[in-house]
């Protein structure tokens, strides 16, 4: 049976994507669009049109501007008079524009019903790239089980678990905690940028007013014209990033494979969920 810290299971991935069509930089045969070419075949009217696919009768109408500007030739033919506009018929382009969207979007859905079977067995590979394609300033990232929330009257201290019982508490606003929809064992990326990090020699009676203090070992040491990169390699696997000044490095005698300490405050620690 799954404990309070266990990872949820991964659900099925499911594969998704639409075609469109491009004039240079502009997107203007996107799906949403080409619906709502066809639904004005349909309907006869711009706006009855627009309310079928949930746009804006003024959306409508711009998207119709667009696409009738880049066609070079009109696309849809518009008749005044009656209520906010009167009706509206596609040209020939129009039809054949929709015929051709169609024929490609079906060999597209078969293709992605390809890609979906191919899926099936590597949802957690998948989700490892999902990961990794997260794109932030702060040099680490790591994943991690929320384990449990502390509330406080404007701030919550969160506790993650990135493996092996090593712990990373980060202090968030209450709102934050309800918007990101945290809670015990959900899913949760920390992120920590490098020059929040300080570097811990063990020993000595230093005491610290940070929450967070992981043991690990230095495991490389990237020196720059002004600050080095120190990366120390917690216990759990995981690797952390911090930014100390050349001095600090020389006095402090750090070296790769000693034993250190990845210090931060709770404050520096910004959270995200990906679902």
């Amino acid at each position: 049976m799954p404990t309070q810290n266990s990872p949820p299971p991964i659900l099925p991935v499911e594969l998704s994507g639409s075609i469109s069509f491009r004039s240079g930089q502009q997107n203007w045969g996107s799906q949403r669009r080409m619906a709502l070419l066809h639904a004005i075949g349909q309907e006869g009217s711009i706006s009855a049109a627009a309310k079928k696919i949930g746009l804006s009768y003024k959306a409508a109408w711009d998207a119709v501007d667009t696409m009738n500007n880049l066609a070079g030739e009109p696309l849809v033919l518009r008749s005044t008079g009656g209520h906010r506009g009167g009706g509206a018929t596609l040209t020939e382009r129009a039809r054949e524009l929709i015929q051709l969207y169609h024929a490609l979007n079906q060999e597209h859905e078969r293709f992605m019903a390809q890609l979906a079977k191919a899926s099936t067995q590597s949802a957690q590979n998948l989700e490892l790239i999902q990961h990794m394609m997260i794109q932030t300033s702060a040099r680490n990232k790591l994943l991690g089980i929320v384990d449990h929330i502390k509330p406080g009257a404007v701030n919550d201290e969160v506790t993650l678990t990135i493996g092996d019982g090593i712990q990373v508490i980060a202090t968030i606003t209450s709102e934050s905690v309800q918007n990101l929809g945290l809670h015990p064992g959900k899913r949760a990326l920390a992120f920590i940028k490098a020059s929040s990090v300080i570097v811990g020699a063990p020993g000595g009676d230093l005491k610290l007013s940070a929450r967070n203090q992981l043991p690990g070992r230095i495991s490389r040491i990237v020196p720059g014209a002004v600050n080095a990169e120190v990366c120390i390699e917690l216990e759990s696997g995981q690797v952390i990033a911090a930014m100390v000044s050349l001095e600090s490095l020389d006095s402090m005698g750090l070296k790769e494979e000693q034993a250190a300490y990845a210090i931060f405050k709770a404050s520096s620690v910004m959270l995200g969920v990906l679902d």
